[in-house]
């Protein structure tokens, strides 16, 4: 094979210039011509090369000086198309298309019926050209003198001894048995009496016989001589019977191939078939009328998957590319090309198909678009991520603001599709901000796709703004008209819920999904039920590894022993107290009463106000219980603990009653009384206060002081009743009361410093109520006046938007 290259390369550095390069050599029958593979030197392409050699085959050069002549003068669709010639003294080079022997196939019987009458009609209307409208006869039609094209089509070549009827010194006549392997294929007048006798009988009845056997050999393999000539055996039944007539011994009687093209083009004839039909009307798609189009493209729609591929990628789809994107081949024409395109290579995908989608999508047919997006799932995987990105996506998404609501919901629909091939800065910018527009959409159905769609890409999207717009988009749909939207969103939801957090299941999720639970659709209720007890189980799941509390108990006089607290279950030696939520709670606010300050006594203006008991044990008595001597103030915040300061300003206008609020409970003998004003000074402002009273804050207003109405009418029934005092609990008033029925803090201080100076029952005094306080004019008739009340501040206590707008997702759904 070296040797041969070396050869030919030498022999053309003699010759003319050839500007093609050989590759390997094709193997041929018995042919004067050598095939080559070649390529064009100028752009690489493809092409053939037949070869000869004028000093090996010195007596045939006339045969190749013909050939080269026809086929250099030869126009036909069906005959090889000859890129280049060049002559030398040594060779002669003919450069064609790029061919394949159709030997090749037909040892390998790699061809289908259907192929083989696609081919034979190729071949038929081809020497039907020669006999009739060029008066000509071809001499040498066989299997080794047809090839394949590129495009799957079959090709005539073998012209070594084509001639023409009129000229008396045609080479026919004097080189036809010259021609290799003649003898097996010679018609029988010829071999008996020479090829002058083709002058005695039609001129077609020669390439009528040899048709008749290339019919033969394509379906049997090989054809041995004339013996073979009118077997059946292999051949279709349809085509027995103008067969025969082929390879009739008689050459008058033989039928010529012109009358076998037309009797098998005939309606259901052996040339009635659909790739035949198809062959006949791409050449001229532009140019058909739109029923012929739509004719046409219903047949190609129509054809089975045995048909020649090359072919389709070849010269049909450059064709329907063309039809579709300039001569109106519509949406029909595009699927056809993408049920060829599925048998493309990646490669000749993107060299024929991809161009042309990229410039459609930027078509601004509708029925184009539509098509476009139907058939994307088909193309996805041959489209790179940056051509999706940057050439693809752009046009894509104007489809989201359509007009025509059929191409919003196409384009929401193709999201899922090209999720895949999107960079996360487009996912979690562009894509986003589009479908926050679909799921306000007019239509219901685009609603309720844009919550399915978002269910289904949910796992794309970036950490760190998934939650919330999974959140955002869903809970809104849940509160959608649409009962299949609503559906959707508890579907979506659930199939979600591994992306939020616990805190975003249990205090945003399910708060949401429980109205639904009595949905006027059954549908919603029953997916509401099944929605929320995805999330029980992942609320129950999260408690089950959470502490039982955060808190940490309060150790006092070296005693380990914890204080019982409000939510905390008492428990006895026994273990735990049996009982329903009442018993437990119950228990700690009778034990909170034994810390009390004092009972309740009735002030200056008919108001309850506390007095501190003599003895540091008190406990209550049944009576005490019965009767409820202790205010709603003193057991709600002895049982809630409320951080903040308390201002003092509030305390004053709130009667004599809210100084219950203020009196600390009794100090155990080591306890400071320093300590417990201390922990009254965590309470929170107004909101701490409020919650210490139990009233329900207005939105943002605090109400003031009224004199006629004294703010502790409005408290608890059983804090307003009259206490009645216990025989081991003395009345002494912890604070007085002036004249206008507020507390008398002057005297309460003066009653401080003279048991300090007497030594009996002295305690140091409360932060900020120190000597420096009097001295600075808490003392004699300034003391009894009312203390100015401080400006009040206005808290606000509407409900947040806690729909988690940050990035502006929260507006956007």
């Amino acid at each position: 094979m070296d040797f041969l290259k070396s050869a030919v390369a030498s022999a053309i550095a003699k010759g003319p210039a050839f500007p093609y390069s050989f590759g390997d050599q094709v193997d041929l029958d018995d042919s004067i011509w050598t095939l080559y593979n070649g390529t064009r030197r100028e752009d690489g392409s493809n092409c053939s090369i037949f070869s000869f050699d004028v000093g090996a085959h010195r007596a045939q050069l006339p045969l190749a000086r013909n050939a080269v002549k026809k086929l250099r003068t030869f126009r036909h669709p069906g005959v090889i198309k000859v890129l280049d010639t060049v002559e030398s003294d040594s060779h002669i080079y003919i450069a064609t298309e790029r061919l394949v022997p159709l030997r090749w196939h037909v040892k390998r019987k790699s061809l289908t019926p259907e192929t083989i009458k696609w081919g034979l009609y190729s071949i038929a209307r081809t020497v039907k050209f020669v006999n009739d409208e060029a008066s000509s006869i071809h001499g040498n039609l066989k299997v080794a003198s047809v090839y394949t094209s590129e495009s799957g089509e079959w090709k005539l070549g073998g012209f070594e001894v084509l001639s023409n009827v009129k000229d008396d010194d045609a080479i026919v006549y004097t080189y036809g048995s010259l021609v290799p392997d003649s003898s097996r294929y010679t018609p029988p007048e010829l071999a008996s009496s020479g090829w002058d006798a083709i002058k005695r009988s039609p001129h077609s009845a020669v390439d009528s016989y040899t048709f008749g056997t290339l019919i033969y050999e394509v379906f049997n393999g090989h054809f041995h001589g004339q013996d073979q000539a009118g077997q059946t055996k292999g051949v279709p039944p349809s085509i027995h019977a103008p067969y025969r007539r082929l390879v009739n011994r008689n050459p008058k009687a033989r039928l010529s191939v012109g009358h076998f093209v037309e009797q098998g083009k005939r309606h259901g004839s052996f040339f009635d078939t659909p790739l035949i039909k198809l062959t006949e009307g791409i050449d001229n798609l532009g140019l058909k009328s739109e029923a012929e189009r739509e004719e046409f493209l219903d047949n190609l729609e129509s054809l089975s998957d045995d048909f020649p591929e090359d072919f389709f990628k070849m010269k049909i789809l450059p064709e329907l590319l063309k039809s579709v994107e300039f001569g109106g081949g519509g949406p029909k024409a595009f699927s056809v090309v993408m049920k060829i395109g599925a048998k493309l290579s990646n490669e000749d995908f993107d060299t024929k198909v991809t161009p042309v989608v990229v410039r459609l999508f930027s078509n601004p047919d509708r029925a184009i678009r539509v098509c476009l997006l139907d058939n994307l799932p088909h193309m996805i995987d041959r489209l790179s991520q940056k051509i999706v990105n940057d050439k693809i996506f752009p046009p894509l998404v104007t489809g989201f603001t359509d007009i025509a609501p059929l191409v919003r919901e196409q384009t929401l629909k193709s999201t899922l599709t090209i999720i895949t091939k999107l960079s996360d800065r487009t996912i979690n910018g562009e894509l986003l901000k589009y479908l926050a527009k679909t799921a306000n959409d007019e239509q219901p159905g685009i609603r309720t796709n844009t919550t399915i769609c978002l269910g289904k890409i949910a796992k794309h999207l970036g950490t760190s703004n998934r939650s919330k717009v999974l959140v955002a988009a869903f809970t809104r749909s849940l509160r959608d008209p649409f009962v299949h939207a609503r559906n959707a969103a508890l579907m979506a939801l659930a199939a979600t819920a591994e992306f939020l957090s616990d805190e975003e299941c249990a205090c945003r999720v399910m708060p949401v999904v429980c109205p639904l639970l009595i949905d006027k659709e059954k549908m919603a209720r029953d997916q509401a039920s099944i929605t929320l007890e995805v999330f029980m189980k992942r609320t129950r799941k999260a408690a089950e590894g959470m502490p039982d509390t955060v808190f940490k108990e309060p150790v006092t006089g070296g005693s380990h022993t914890p204080t019982p607290r409000m939510g905390t279950p008492q428990t006895s030696g026994s273990g735990a107290v049996p009982g329903a939520w009442a018993g437990w709670a119950i228990s700690s606010f009778t034990n909170k009463l034994s810390s009390a300050a004092g009972e309740m006594q009735t002030g200056h203006n008919g108001a309850p106000t506390a007095s501190p008991s003599p003895t540091p044990e008190r406990k209550p008595s049944p009576l005490q219980l019965k009767s409820g001597t202790s205010s709603a103030s003193v057991l709600h915040r002895q049982a809630v603990k409320s951080p903040g300061p308390t201002p003092l300003s509030r305390t004053a206008s709130s009667g004599s009653a809210a100084a219950a609020a203020f009196l600390p409970p009794e100090p155990e003998p080591e306890a400071s009384f320093d300590d417990a004003w201390g922990s009254m000074g965590d309470m929170d402002d107004d909101d701490a206060f409020g919650d210490a009273w139990g009233a329900e804050p207005s939105a943002g207003k605090s109400t003031p002081p009224s004199s006629s109405s004294p703010p502790a009418a409005k408290k608890s029934p059983m804090a307003a009743k009259k206490a009645t005092p216990s025989s081991a609990m003395a009345a002494t008033p912890f604070l007085g009361s002036n004249d206008d029925g507020e507390p008398d803090f002057a005297g309460w201080l003066a009653a401080q410093a003279e048991k300090k100076k007497g030594g009996v029952g002295a305690k140091p005094l409360p932060k900020g109520l120190s000597k420096g306080g009097a001295k600075k004019g808490i003392t004699g008739a300034a003391a009894k006046k009312p203390m100015a009340a401080p400006k009040k501040k206005t808290v606000d206590l509407k409900p947040k938007d806690d729909v988690g707008d940050d990035d502006g997702w929260g507006e956007g759904w």
